[in-house]
């Protein structure tokens, strides 16, 4: 059965054939959910159980990542206006109703990442007498898998380590990460958005790093432009915030889902919204948001509620016009990479979810499909008969 049939029948089943009882006993089969209540702690209460920590298997490979379970709440995102080192933009304060979901309990690896960035070269190998062309045609269905990395000295300068943060890849080519992850494990992974991600940053609390107000403490929980050695580092090698995330502070920025604007929340309006309803959707390629700060940056920029705007210029030094839509080739891009969520809601239809995952509006999505004519980068589908490869038929390429 191909996955694209697959998911048609999911979607129509949930939506149509199970009872509230049924679709809970599918929810308590998931990853990370248990029905017996955990010894010991973190765990979140849910309807079906309780959502706990879990490592999930890459398929194919021996490559694992970590998720944590982050209850639902409210919080206060942005800053006050008495925080020290704080900018405009990381307000009006605005009140935010949170659904539960997962996060990485870290960044995004080269060892995970690499394996996307793998596709096109292995596409070559396996499909290079069986190709069958891929359109926009399939959608939802597809997904893009980037081109090699132009310069890899710049990409890897400040560290390549397997364990290390992937870096310079495009707001477009990490969603498109979270959407092949996504297919292949038949779960729904995403960036987060702008207010998700600072709610499990602060971890309940209201200061100005999740761990209180004294900047001197933040070498014990991060690496910034003081201690990194000019170098990015291996996760998970400081302390983590309380809710057991590393890394939220310093090491990589990290990409969420909103555009950027210098005028702060103010269009999100008052009174309190859900984080889906303060989702600033982008329309444009830049400026996108990155969260965290990173190893090339400040204490100050390093804070719960600072934000980093992206721009034309961390593609300043990619020689093509129009530059790559999956990788950037200058700095600040050697300091941003991204972290995974897994809601424990999920969009139902695959329509919604590509949202989430593809490009926002036709002139980007253009330039994807013009480069993959030429050949750099490929667009592929799940192969019916080997479920642990998202390319079987390969769109273009040499």
């Amino acid at each position: 059965m191909s996955f694209r049939v697959y998911l048609s029948i999911a979607v129509v089943a949930g939506m149509t054939s199970l009872g509230p009882s049924s679709l809970r006993a599918q929810e308590a089969s998931r990853p990370g959910i248990v029905q017996q209540r955990p010894e010991s702690e973190p765990f979140v209460r849910i309807e079906s159980g309780f959502m706990v920590p879990y490592q999930q298997r890459i398929p194919g490979t021996d490559i694992t990542f970590e998720m944590v379970p982050i209850a639902g709440g409210r919080f206060r995102m942005g800053s006050p206006r008495s925080e020290s080192a704080r900018h405009a933009d990381e307000g009006p304060q605005v009140s935010i109703v949170v659904e539960p979901f997962w996060m990485g309990r870290h960044e995004v690896t080269w060892k995970e990442f690499r394996i996307f960035m793998g596709l096109k070269e292995a596409s070559r190998e396996l499909f290079r007498n069986s190709r069958r062309s891929v359109t926009n045609d399939h959608g939802v269905d597809a997904v893009t898998a980037p081109s090699v990395i132009y310069d890899t000295c710049f990409a890897y300068e400040g560290g390549e380590g397997p364990d290390t943060p992937a870096v310079t890849m495009t707001h477009y080519a990490a969603k498109q990460y979270t959407k092949w992850l996504s297919l292949l494990l038949e779960d729904f992974y995403r960036l987060p958005s702008e207010a998700e991600w600072e709610y499990a940053c602060r971890a309940g609390t209201t200061t100005a790093y999740s761990f209180g107000d004294d900047k001197a403490r933040l070498a014990d929980h991060a690496w910034f432009n003081e201690n990194s050695r000019e170098q990015r580092h291996v996760v998970g090698s400081k302390l983590p915030n309380p809710w057991g995330l590393h890394d939220m502070h310093g090491n990589v920025a990290e990409w969420v889902l909103d555009a950027y604007s210098a005028d702060g929340y103010a269009s999100i309006g008052e009174g309190t919204v859900t984080s889906g309803e303060a989702i600033r959707w982008p329309t444009e390629v830049y400026p996108r948001v990155a969260r965290g700060g990173s190893w090339e940056l400040s204490a100050g920029e390093c804070r719960s509620a600072a934000r980093l705007a992206s721009s034309e210029v961390w593609s300043e030094e990619d020689p093509e016009l129009p530059n790559s839509p999956w990788w950037h080739t200058s700095f600040a891009s050697t300091g941003v990479g991204f972290r995974l969520i897994r809601p424990l809601s999920a969009p139902e239809s695959a329509t919604q979810k590509e949202r989430f995952w593809g490009a926002e509006n036709n002139e980007f999505q253009t330039i994807v499909d013009q480069r993959i004519e030429e050949g750099k980068g490929v667009r592929g589908l799940l192969h019916p008969d080997q479920p642990s490869v998202i390319l079987p038929r390969v769109d273009q390429g040499r």
